[in-house]
């Protein structure tokens, strides 16, 4: 896989964006129909503290927000056929081969970036890389302290096709080496427990995730060609089904507004991974905390009945008032 470098401007990308109208209009109410607002989720924590921040201040809007989670094809297979409304979490360039069928059939649209800085491909414990273990084209040459091993996540993910890929191509002599499919947790307590013991293990490392605190590790270089450049750089767009912002405008105004940073997204995430709280308990709690972020997501956007959505959202959440 060569990663192309992908946004709203871009690509086939460009003809999919959803045209959401002027940042200052105000919508009027959503039909009934809207009330309910369907998130797909891959499963990740970042795709968690997103989802969450954005339910949370729907909820607080008069709608309610569901979460299906399942794996990134299922996602799109939702979306496809109406069954799951929005997706936050389109890592780009390494979901290309999941968006762009549903992208050239029309099914799936692109709302918007709603992350920039990100960033996903293998790592290594520091230790490891301070040893001589910096890049892709190290891998072979650390096979037996690797015992021969690329921990992925969860089956199907992008990052795991891409690993699989690159072992069947023989990509940097690496075709002996076998890829572990778990979860972002189960791989995740796999590098907790070799870091521990300071045994080498390369795995899927990205940002923004609380492991780029929780552990010292290092980005390998040399992997542009797999996982694209810059370490894997990536945007994150959010997508929705064919027509719903259309038919639901009112959440298309606010999922055209709606976008984060890495530092919020970490901070989330360190609630629900190192805190152990659910999602909208650390994604509210955040909100809290920062105010005023919610005054630019809602910036033309009323609740669902039509009232003023800014001063809903303050009054549920117990924000101040501006």
């Amino acid at each position: 896989m060569t990663a192309k470098t992908m946004g709203c401007s871009l690509g086939v990308l460009a003809a999919a964006c959803v045209a959401l109208g002027s940042a200052g209009a105000a919508f009027a109410a959503d039909p009934a129909a809207c009330k309910t607002v369907r998130f797909g989720d891959v499963g990740w924590t970042d795709i968690a503290a997103t989802t969450a921040l954005a339910s949370v201040t729907l909820d607080a809007l008069g709608y309610k927000a569901t979460t299906n989670i399942s794996s990134v094809p299922v996602v799109y297979l939702g979306l496809k056929t109406k069954s799951l409304d929005i997706f936050l979490g389109n890592w780009m360039p390494t979901m290309e081969s999941f968006i762009k069928p549903v992208l050239d059939d029309g099914s799936v649209e692109v709302t918007r970036v709603n992350l920039e800085g990100a960033k996903y491909t293998l790592a290594v414990p520091k230790y490891a890389s301070d040893a001589g273990l910096k890049s892709f084209k190290d891998l072979a040459k650390f096979k037996d302290k690797l015992d021969g091993k690329i921990y992925g996540i969860e089956a199907g993910n992008d990052g795991n096709l891409i690993i699989d890929k690159m072992l069947k191509a023989d990509a940097f002599g690496l075709k002996d080496f076998k890829m572990i499919e778990s979860s972002e947790a189960g791989m995740l307590g796999e590098v907790k427990r070799a870091v521990r013991a300071k045994k080498f293990i390369a795995f899927l490392g990205w940002a923004p995730h609380p492991m780029n605190k929780s552990f010292e590790m290092t980005y390998l270089a040399d992997g542009d060609d797999w996982f694209g450049p810059d370490f894997g750089g990536a945007t994150v767009s959010t997508n929705v089904r064919k027509g719903y912002a259309a038919e639901c405008p009112n959440v298309g105004k606010f999922l055209g507004n709606l976008s984060f940073t890495v530092d919020m997204e970490n901070a989330v995430m360190d609630g629900i991974m190192n805190a152990n709280k659910k999602p909208n308990t650390a994604a509210t709690e955040w909100l809290k905390k920062n105010p005023d972020t919610v005054k630019a997501w809602l910036k033309g956007v009323t609740t669902l009945d039509g009232k003023d959505g800014l001063a809903a959202v303050q009054a549920k959440l117990g924000l101040p008032k501006s």
